[in-house]
């Protein structure tokens, strides 16, 4: 089948009258892959292929049509993804995901797949139509991103439990090891900094700002081991209260006022770096998200002392996190619920009717607050 019979293949799509012809012009001149699938024929064959994914494929139309398009999948192909998309053929719904898919000589390429149904005004299910785009190069950034952030985090704690381990007997050598952990942590976050500014892509640069942002936290648990008097102990309430003075500040909206109601509770030292992460991407995302544009808006933040437990909460009275925020699967959000786990603390998002009110729950097993006379309060 030559590629000019393309202009004879809209023929077959039962479209109502009047609404044929734009449509199936538009979709065979244009440079983004395309294809149509018919539901209603046994396993969802292909109707219509474009000429641009022809060009993407490297297949012929020929070896295309009236075959269903898993022909695309390898061995690598992730199948949560292809389950993704087959729940949506089922749901008759919209879908958006970013699978790989293998050409016909066998090279693989990241396939930003967008599919929609075509459904009647009297509910029909008629066809699916997909658009493809080659996102290979965007991914591949973004996987040498995380590598790059994975081996920085590795280091810096491979660094610290190894000077850790060395010094900890004597509080002013743990003091010097904190010291030193600080300044290294401030080297790397200038190398980040020098980085970001290199890097063009969207994507990548606010992947190593979040990065950044880790860094600076850690950094900062490290300045308050080096002036406390007790390296074995960290508060968590002061910690709270440098790090969101410092990252509301730190993003320049002046409209976002930030409220404090802060406990002396202090954990032990080992468990300052997962706490300190945890609260770093809670209180990040809430200025990220919470409050677009320059809305402006309140943050509060309560770490305070219950029973057996400890609680730390985060409430803004922003827009709601989006549906696909609370529902993704991101870096951040994994390593939020990994940071849970590792303390063995129980976390939950809930609307705050506005915004949102996230709250955590931390055993005093794994964390102990100070009693008797020295659990004075702290808050602003």
């Amino acid at each position: 089948m030559e590629r000019d019979d393309a202009w004879h293949m809209t023929g077959d799509l039962m479209v109502e009258d009047g609404k044929g012809d734009p449509f199936a012009a538009a979709i065979r001149a244009t440079r983004m892959p395309m294809i149509v699938t018919d539901p209603r024929r046994d396993d969802n064959p292909i109707v219509f292929v474009n000429d641009a994914f022809l060009r993407l494929s490297g297949y012929e139309r020929d070896e295309i049509m009236g075959r269903n398009c898993r022909f695309l999948q390898g061995p690598e192909t992730d199948p949560n993804a292809v389950r993704q998309i087959r729940d949506a053929v089922a749901a008759r719904r919209d879908i958006s995901v970013d699978i790989l898919n293998y050409r016909k000589d066998g090279g693989m390429f990241w396939n930003a797949l967008y599919m929609s149904p075509v459904i009647t005004e009297a509910g029909d299910l008629h066809y699916f139509f997909a658009s493809q785009l080659d996102v290979t190069d965007r991914i591949d950034a973004q996987m040498r991103t995380q590598t790059e952030k994975e081996h920085f985090e590795r280091e810096v704690a491979h660094r610290t439990r190894e000077l850790s381990e060395a010094l900890a007997a004597k509080t002013m050598l743990v003091h010097e090891v904190d010291h030193r952990v600080k300044n290294n942590l401030q080297m790397v976050a200038s190398l980040l900094t020098l980085q970001t500014r290199t890097i063009s892509d969207p994507t990548a640069r606010d992947a190593m700002k979040s990065m950044l942002s880790r860094v600076e936290a850690l950094g900062t648990v490290h300045k308050r081991l080096y002036q406390s008097h007790d390296v074995q102990r960290f508060d968590v309430a002061e910690f709270a209260r440098e790090l969101a003075s410092d990252l509301v500040r730190g993003s320049g909206r002046s409209g976002i006022s930030l409220h404090l109601d802060l406990e002396s509770v202090e954990v032990p030292v080992e468990k300052a770096p997962p706490v300190a992460l945890m609260m770093n991407e809670l209180i990040t995302n809430a200025l990220k998200h919470a409050f677009p544009g320059d809305r402006p808006g309140r943050l509060s933040i309560t770490v305070q002392p219950d029973g057996s437990t400890f609680g730390i909460r985060i409430v803004d009275d922003g827009i709601g996190m989006p549906r696909e925020v609370v529902g993704s699967r991101s870096f951040g959000k994994r390593l939020i619920e990994s940071l849970a786990r590792q303390l063995n603390a129980s976390i939950a998002w809930q609307p705050a009717d506005p915004g949102t009110l996230v709250d955590i729950r931390l055993p005093r097993g794994s964390a102990g607050a100070p009693e008797g006379p020295g659990a004075s309060p702290s808050g602003a």
